[in-house]
């Protein structure tokens, strides 16, 4: 099989979402420490981490849309290992609305299904083209209300995008957070690598969350993988 890495390096001080806590990387106690405590025995390093349950590439619970939404120690594990296309967006300008069109003729175009109970990854370049600079927090383009209900007419669980919100910043990311929670599915944020992705054909996605006790999100290594023939 070939695995495509689509998750984003996590290392202090990675770029978080504005407005919330920094991710906190470092060292708790070095080699050279843990030997003298060990009486020379042995020195094991140990490192720590601090970050929000929406830090680098993560998928949104449902408790993040709301109160009544599931929260990621609940999310099914079915839904986390799916079947999935990735669409070439690459075209729409920075800080541009998706719309249901714009999605048709970007699945039209790789000659594909949207996967019914499975996931469509949107290729806007957004990543490749801004991060690690401000741009990337707030230069995207991303899908509307509209495109967020085309999606899930076509039976998807979630969908993937490769910047810090679905929506273009402002009103309409946040509408389209609430259609989420009231169409049942959520969506993947801040991937990368989805350029690897096009031409490619279908493949079989993951992305599993870690259990966050009542979390409304959390990190996931995502990956896309294809199977030999």
């Amino acid at each position: 099989m070939k695995i495509v890495d689509l998750s984003r390096d996590l290392y202090h001080r990675t770029p978080t979402y504005p407005g919330q806590p920094p991710i906190i990387h470092g060292i708790w106690k070095t080699h050279e420490e843990a030997l003298a405590e060990s009486g020379g025995v042995q020195g094991n390093s140990v490192m720590y981490f601090s970050m929000p349950d929406h830090g680098g590439t993560h998928i949104d619970a449902p408790r993040h849309f709301g109160k009544s939404g599931m929260p990621i120690d609940e999310y099914p594990l079915e839904f986390c290992i799916v079947p999935g296309i990735c669409i070439d967006l690459r075209h729409i300008a920075p800080r541009a609305e998706i719309s249901p069109a714009d999605l048709e003729a970007a699945v039209k175009k790789t000659g594909l299904a949207v996967p019914n109970n499975g996931t469509v990854l949107l290729c806007t370049g957004h990543h490749a083209r801004t991060f690690p600079k401000p741009a990337y927090a707030t230069d995207n383009p991303g899908v509307t209300v509209a495109a967020t209900e085309w999606l899930a007419q076509q039976g998807v669980v979630h969908f993937g995008i490769d910047s810090m919100r679905p929506g273009p910043e402002g009103k309409v990311n946040s509408l389209v957070h609430k259609a989420c929670l009231e169409l049942d599915i959520t969506h993947i944020e801040s991937l990368c690598n989805l350029e690897a992705l096009i031409g490619k054909g279908a493949f079989r996605f993951i992305g599993l969350p870690l259990k966050w006790r009542g979390g409304t999100g959390s990190p996931i290594r995502a990956v896309a993988v294809f199977e030999d023939d």
